[in-house]
């Protein structure tokens, strides 16, 4: 018995060494393998920084450089003052709608902007939109907040002084029936009455005209729209 029991005890003790100096042969790697990862790192950050140093321009090239770069940047950002982003032309259809062919930029700007239509059917435009839950607004609106609407797929209903206050009056009526559009008085425009929506445009002889129902219909909200669903409430008031 006593035999048999030392011999188990010595291949217990025996079995025990083996794994500590296994344990001690994994860790030696494991710090081989951390140092020479750590040598690596450091020789990778320094040719990095040799390579920085060497493409680094004088301080004077550099200066200039970025002095260019900024003036080309200012000279090209959307938002400057008369900048539109807007290019291309109106193609009329058959039935008197305009088509905005081209261009039409997206970007929120600040500053005044100054549109290649009137009233404008797109563009680069204020942050803030107008009011266009049917609503009918006695005094010009700013055209920057009012491309905001049409961007969230509102119509625009337009006159002049020139306008019958008789077609005011009842395309007034129809715009507080209809949510997404709005109406406001706009002297700088072709005709006496317009609608406008993104991208699109017509002129109407009167409030019967049939292309009012027609141009609701097809505009209000349609596949034109930007921003399909984004809201027209809570904007910018008279």
């Amino acid at each position: 018995m006593g035999s048999a029991e030392n011999s188990r005890s010595a291949a217990r003790t025996a079995h025990i060494e083996e794994m500590r100096r296994a344990e001690r042969a994994r860790r030696r790697r494991n710090r081989v393998l951390i140092i020479a990862a750590s040598a690596v790192a450091v020789v990778g950050l320094v040719a990095g920084g040799v390579v920085l140093l060497g493409s680094r321009p004088n301080d004077s090239n550099s200066s200039n450089s970025s002095n260019s770069k900024d003036t080309a940047s200012d000279a090209k950002a959307p938002g400057s003052p008369g900048d539109s982003g807007d290019s291309g032309h109106f193609v009329t259809g058959k039935d008197g709608v305009r088509t905005w062919s081209g261009k039409l930029s997206r970007n929120h700007v600040t500053t005044k902007v100054s549109y290649p239509m009137h009233p404008p059917v797109g563009g680069n435009h204020n942050p803030v939109w107008a009011d266009c839950n049917g609503t009918v607004y006695t005094k010009p609106l700013r055209d920057e907040n009012a491309v905001h609407s049409l961007e969230h797929g509102a119509v625009w209903v337009t006159y002049t002084s020139k306008a019958q206050k008789a077609d005011v009056d009842a395309l007034a009526a129809k715009v507080r029936r209809t949510p997404y559009s709005m109406m406001s008085p706009y002297e700088n425009q072709a005709g006496p009455l317009v609608l406008s929506a993104w991208g699109r445009q017509v002129s109407v002889k009167s409030a019967t005209d049939p292309e009012v129902d027609r141009f609701f219909a097809a505009y209000v909200q349609g596949a034109q729209t930007p921003e399909p669903g984004a809201p027209c409430s809570a904007g910018e008031m008279k």
